[in-house]
């Protein structure tokens, strides 16, 4: 087997059913497998993909297990030397898996790679980025850009950039990523402890940590028709957001618990900060500015969340 594709699945019928047509359609030279991973969808998404597909491989959970946990029971059973992690809101494009599996073959030393992802219009999205830091997660972006743009610059090197060329990066998005079976055995699978954003960010940090390279190859490209949706605010995600944030950096900084204290303090700083600019900032235009108020909205959510300790309640539901 070549490769196993996984999708996990969420109350996303129709787009699901579209992906799955979208790889019959595609892949024609490499043998492969498709697992769906329901997390307790309620829109018939189960009976759809089993009545529409039935050489699809379908795991039902009763509840929402979460990205990582949902990819892992896949990853446990897959038979291919690779696995493609694949959102239910993509669409493949002629031959992007097989070039990509191609590449694989090709270049043993990279443990995984991803694609160019495409808005339904054909634009483009970041479909790669440079590891988080403290600077670019606990400073605001805008502070950076206009008093340090040297350091803007070197953190978000990749975003908007131009490549002609498949080239080492330091993660990949999520949406479609290819991870040789090899390197997951020597590196372990997704970590569970991330229920929603960061996983494939942690991934990669621990791929590149054991010596596996990460490419982005700009010439294969697939729609992700839900790349525009976090430009609205979700008041849950950005909590599991910053849930996950503050995991990837104990993690990869192995903090001690008072530097994992300070670091939440830093997390509510910027959020008081952020809420305090956009209260004046309404109060200037009588809250008249849709995107001012929903910027408002998010941060004062986010403050709660922090004040009340975090609790799980405000985030996804489980």
């Amino acid at each position: 087997m070549d490769i196993s594709i996984i999708i996990i699945n969420w109350n996303t019928r129709q787009l699901l059913l579209d992906c799955i047509d979208s790889i019959y359609r595609t892949v024609q030279q490499a043998t492969f497998e498709v697992y769906v991973v329901d997390n307790g969808s309620s829109d018939g998404s189960v009976e759809a993909v089993r009545n529409a597909f039935p050489s699809v491989k379908v795991i039902a959970n009763a509840r929402n297990q979460g990205f990582a946990k949902a990819n892992n029971l896949a990853l446990r059973q897959m038979h291919g030397r690779y696995a493609v992690l694949l959102n239910s809101d993509t669409v493949l494009k002629k031959s992007a898996l097989e070039t990509m599996l191609d590449f694989m073959d090709r270049h043993p030393e990279v443990g995984m790679c991803g694609s160019q992802l495409l808005n339904r219009d054909g634009s483009k999205q970041n479909s790669a980025g440079n590891f988080p830091t403290l600077l670019t997660e606990f400073v605001s972006k805008g502070f950076l850009r206009v008093f340090c743009p040297l350091k803007y610059r070197d953190a978000f090197k990749f975003k908007n950039a131009l490549f002609n060329k498949p080239s080492p990066v330091d993660f990949i998005i999520g949406a479609c990523m290819m991870t040789r079976r090899s390197a997951m055995d020597k590196t372990g699978m997704l970590d569970e402890d991330y229920f929603f954003l960061y996983e494939e960010i942690d991934w990669c940090f621990r791929m590149k940590k054991a010596g596996w390279l990460v490419y982005y190859l700009p010439d294969v490209e697939i729609y992700h028709l839900g790349g525009q949706s976090m430009k609205e605010i979700n008041l849950r995600a950005r909590v599991e957001s910053w849930r996950s944030r503050y995991l990837f950096f104990e993690k990869s900084l192995m903090l001690s618990p008072s530097e994992r204290y300070g670091l939440h303090v830093l997390g509510i700083l910027q959020n008081t900060w952020q809420f305090s600019i956009y209260t004046l900032l309404n109060v200037s235009v009588l809250f008249t500015v849709r995107r001012h108020r929903r910027r408002w909205l998010m941060f004062a959510y986010l403050l709660v969340w922090h004040v009340r300790g975090l609790p799980v309640s405000m985030g996804i539901p489980r």
